[in-house]
């Protein structure tokens, strides 16, 4: 059954008051066609549950934008969305970081840029010494390629979704391709993501992969907590170690705010599954609101929380990862680089879950509890 608009529907109950789904739900695929934006390929999804996003397969097939009943979940950056060939190598990334409810960083590095001053790797000729690594790398950049925007229903459920293949590649290099599909039901308030990620080459690559997901006002606000199954929070850097004390509670914009970074050590439930939430109870005179995300620790062993309460800064990072945001010059040095080997092939899965209550709020905390007490 279809729950909408306070009460369940079959399917033949539903289409005999529309002319068409598209009255209630559906995609929609189309250009952006001014300014900085002109040329990027997006896909909006409306839910009719009051769930509507953004995927910009023209970048990285990534979620530019996502609100609940006209409340914004994630924070927009004053960059926009920057076309994909305005990719600026170094911490240019910036430039085109529009932020968005998912940014993806990677494939072959992640972090702070920097150069290896150290002899490549004995299972690798892409660690070669003077490369130079920018910032969170270039998936995000690329345009995808063989996108398939499409929905369908199955029994009683209208599902829709957007895929296409991401291929970072170069002669002499890595040769990764993601495939990516970001898919929700009719009447639903989540999304889906799924990736496979393969080494399409004949070489072990440097394979660093983390999801930037960014939350902003109102799920970030005076009052906000971050609530997760972490049981150990770790500083960066000196200026982290200042905040650790308050790292899950956010404060109202703040000048000249420094960044926090922070890393966390997650447990998970019987499923494998971690949750990290950004919740705001007293939105709306205590109705409350906010968002999770739930994945898989074996896919993502590494979170790292992004504290950035800046003014028009305002931000929230939740980023489960396979590494953490020193750069691939710091994972090389620690032994802790990983790599895809050829033919290898990495799946994930996630979901992104709107918190519309108080109540909802409460539930995701007692489970997040149970997790911790284990």
């Amino acid at each position: 059954m279809i729950k909408l608009y306070g009460r369940e529907y079959s399917r033949a109950e539903l289409l005999r008051r529309v002319g068409d789904i598209s009255q209630i739900a559906g995609v929609k695929h189309y250009e952006l066609k001014t300014g900085a934006s002109k040329g990027v390929e997006a896909v909006d999804f409306r839910t009719g549950s009051g769930f509507n996003f953004t995927v910009l397969p023209g970048r990285g097939m990534d979620i530019s934008f996502a609100e609940y009943n006209g409340i914004p979940l994630c924070w927009r950056s004053s960059t926009g969305d920057v076309a994909a060939q305005y990719y600026e190598p170094g911490s240019g990334w910036l430039r085109g970081f529009y932020g968005g409810l998912l940014v993806t960083c990677g494939m072959t590095y992640v972090g702070a840029p920097g150069a290896l001053d150290t002899p490549a790797h004995a299972l690798s000729r892409f660690l070669e010494e003077g490369e130079e690594l920018g910032l969170h790398g270039r998936v995000s950049y690329i345009p995808a390629q063989n996108v398939w925007v499409d929905s369908r229903w199955e029994g009683n459920e209208y599902i829709m979704w957007v895929q296409g293949k991401v291929r970072e590649t170069t002669v002499f290099g890595p040769n990764l391709c993601l495939t990516r599909r970001v898919q929700t039901k009719l009447g639903d308030t989540k999304l889906r993501v799924e990736d496979v990620i393969e080494n399409l080459g004949y070489e072990p690559v440097p394979f660093m992969y983390l999801y930037h997901i960014n939350g902003g006002f109102p799920a970030i606000d005076e009052g906000t907590e971050m609530i997760s199954t972490s049981v150990k929070a770790i500083p960066r850097d000196e200026i982290a170690e200042t905040g650790i004390d308050n790292s899950s509670q956010f404060q109202g914009p703040t000048p000249y705010f420094k960044e926090e970074v922070f890393y966390h050590e997650m447990e998970c439930d019987a499923e494998n599954h971690v949750y990290a939430a950004l919740v705001n109870k007293e939105f709306n005179n205590g109705q409350g609101f906010g968002f999770y995300v739930r994945y898989h620790k074996t896919q993502f062993p590494k979170f790292t929380q992004w504290k950035m309460t800046g003014k028009g800064i305002y931000v929230a990072g939740m980023e489960p990862a396979n590494c953490w945001v020193e750069g691939r010059v710091k994972e090389q040095e620690r032994g802790t680089l990983q790599y895809l080997e050829p033919g290898g092939r990495r799946h994930y899965e996630s979901e992104i879950v709107v918190l519309r209550s108080k109540e909802e709020i409460e539930k995701l905390e007692e489970k997040i509890a149970s997790i911790k007490s284990i």
